[in-house]
């Protein structure tokens, strides 16, 4: 594993099969690429699942998780490379769908590709609602930050459309953000309402499925929101990134915190 930049271990996932076959799914950065393998908490050599995907210092996506039809998504960023994402060959700027083996999962709308949607900036989170329709959170450059219902096969805009467009050519997200109002990470689907946890806005945005309804929560109180997760109790977890590297941790640093939705 290569720390460094946006890169190092970048995403964790579990399948509703754990703990019965034992494995633990990561995302990270290697020496030469970004890589998802699968070990157990027993250690030994981790076993690679998907390598060859894109790395570079800043925009490696990193969220990966298991959907209801049991295969694992995979949301990259283009690595700097924005015409990556509008090409079908590259695994970079993607959502990604493989078997919990890493082969392109049946039934993908590319054939024997993994790729399930294409022209994305940088994927930061994942989440179904109840008819199993899927949601990412992206980030975008200067100017706005998508949520988007993901569509098999849709070709998400970027570089050629950052935010709304009228062009039908691109799937339209269901609410943009000025970047410095979001900066959108981890995302988290209650009752058919997303969200969305920002990480310059320092909020956690709810949101209709629909895009309508849209409330900010938790504005500054507690810094940077990277990712947020229903708990098995109903609540929801919801983990802050202000530790900066430098001296030793302080009372304001990453933490858990426990919410009521």
């Amino acid at each position: 594993m290569v720390a460094g930049g946006e890169g190092g271990l970048i995403g964790v996932a579990v399948a509703d099969s754990y703990p019965e076959d034992g494995w633990i799914y990561l995302y990270h950065t290697a020496e030469d690429d970004n890589r998802i393998v699968r070990m157990t908490l027993e250690g030994g050599t981790p076993k690679p699942v998907l390598t060859g995907i894109p790395k570079a210092r800043t925009h490696n996506g990193g969220r990966i998780a298991f959907g209801p039809d049991g295969m694992l998504y995979v949301g990259t960023g283009d690595a700097g490379d924005r015409n990556s994402s509008q090409d079908r060959d590259s695994l970079a700027g993607k959502i990604l769908r493989l078997t919990p083996e890493g082969r392109p999962a049946p039934g993908n709308p590319f054939g024997d590709s993994p790729v399930y949607s294409y022209g994305h900036r940088n994927v930061q989170g994942l989440a179904w609602d109840s008819t199993g329709a899927l949601f990412a959170a992206e980030f975008g450059q200067n100017r706005y930050d998508e949520l988007n219902r993901v569509e098999p096969g849709g070709n998400h805009g970027w570089p050629e459309v950052e935010g709304d467009s009228d062009d039908d050519r691109y799937v339209r997200p269901v609410a943009t953000w000025a970047t410095h109002e979001a900066s959108p990470s981890g995302i988290a689907i209650v009752d058919d309402t997303v969200y969305v946890a920002c990480l310059r806005g320092q909020r956690l945005y709810r949101i209709g499925t629909d895009g309508q309804g849209a409330e900010s929560l938790l504005t500054g109180e507690y810094g940077r929101l990277r990712h947020v997760e229903p708990a098995p109790d109903g609540s929801l977890w919801v983990l802050t990134n202000n530790r900066d590297g430098r001296g030793a941790p302080g009372p304001d640093d990453d933490r858990i915190l426990r919410l009521e939705p």
